[in-house]
């Protein structure tokens, strides 16, 4: 009788309360989200113009496309990256422009639109649109 009573008391005890448990990994859960250092990405920033409206004063635009044989032009004259920051300081010496239009090749290598928007980024009063080359039919 005695081993029955045993069997008894051990089948009752053998029962696990979870509830300290789960507060433990909750307790952990808020530590390592309160502690976590999130990372800023690196980019560049894009200033859109606040009114939609076109001016009406007549402005000199920088225009940089490159077409689907990645050959880099300014104004339609082509030019190589290396000479791409003297033709534009040039060009901003002689007119009054705001805007630098740089329209790649949907086909254009994403590393050759990237060295030209380094390079352009040195031009901090400029406006810089970015929109899509389309080559014009002759």
């Amino acid at each position: 009788m005695r081993r029955r009573n045993m069997v008894q008391l051990s089948e009752k005890d053998a029962s696990v309360d979870m509830t300290p448990m789960l507060d433990i990994i909750f307790i952990l859960l808020i530590f390592f989200i309160v502690t976590t250092s999130f990372a800023k990405s690196q980019g560049f920033l894009i200033n859109k113009s606040e009114n939609n409206k076109a001016s009406s004063a007549p402005s000199d635009n920088i225009m940089i496309h490159i077409d689907e044989n990645n050959i880099l032009y300014f104004n339609t004259k082509p030019v190589d990256i290396e000479r791409l920051t003297a033709r534009v300081e040039n060009f901003v010496a002689n007119h009054a422009t705001e805007n630098i239009i740089f329209l790649p090749h949907k086909e254009t290598n994403y590393q050759r639109v990237v060295t030209v928007l380094d390079e352009l980024q040195q031009f901090k009063r400029l406006k810089i649109s970015i929109g899509l080359y389309k080559q014009q039919s002759k």
